[in-house]
């Protein structure tokens, strides 16, 4: 994670790096009041974390493979994202993501969070997996293409880069979404204005 930081602020971006595991994150409980209002009832960290995210041109994740899975934390923070993904409001982001395991399985780690940043919204460009179990210099090799991947990041933001093959996937997502909420318009107002205002403009 910190190489691919290094790699987007030396090609001229401003980063800031954000711990989940820092963060006073609590669990979705499915209530639904997102979707009516626009906000989490829950007083912690996820608002401004949030809002740092929406601000942002691109977003890293990185996790390292926990049975399998990112980390806890990291699966609090994305099941706290109801909303998002019903709005698509990381449409006109890029990202990428970065994982390690001590064993095998990183690879399926990046896989997921890449997949999570495209059901959001965002355009994906890249990731960097490594399983140091099969290779006691995998790390460095990873960091050097860590660093690559940021600053491929970062040029993709500066050259508002498309990728012809993910756009279908983002027009079927978006139908989607906009067909669910509309379906729901009685119960998920905010969502439904939200379309509606971004559907006239």
């Amino acid at each position: 994670m910190d190489a691919v930081l290094r790699g987007a602020e030396m090609a001229g971006a401003n980063v800031e790096r954000i711990d989940a595991a820092a963060l006073d994150i609590k669990y979705c409980t499915g209530c639904t009041i997102c979707h009516d209002t626009g906000e989490c009832p829950k007083k912690d960290d996820y608002a401004p974390t949030f809002e740092k995210m929406i601000r942002a041109d691109g977003i890293v994740l990185g996790s390292p493979n926990y049975i399998n899975n990112v980390t806890a934390q990291m699966k609090v923070l994305l099941d706290r994202m109801s909303d998002v993904v019903h709005c698509q409001r990381f449409v006109g982001k890029y990202g990428c993501a970065v994982s390690t395991a001590g064993g095998a399985g990183a690879s399926e780690v990046t896989t997921y969070l890449n997949n999570v940043l495209r059901i959001l919204g965002a355009d994906t460009i890249g990731e960097v997996s490594i399983d140091l179990v099969a290779d006691s210099g995998a790390f460095f090799n990873a960091e050097e293409r860590s660093f690559e991947l940021g600053q491929d990041l970062a040029t993709a933001i500066a050259e508002t880069r498309r990728y012809p093959e993910q756009e279908k996937f983002h027009t079927e997502m978006a139908d989607r979404m906009k067909a669910l909420v509309a379906s729901n318009k009685d119960r998920w107002r905010h969502e439904y204005d939200y379309w509606n205002a971004m559907t006239q403009n």
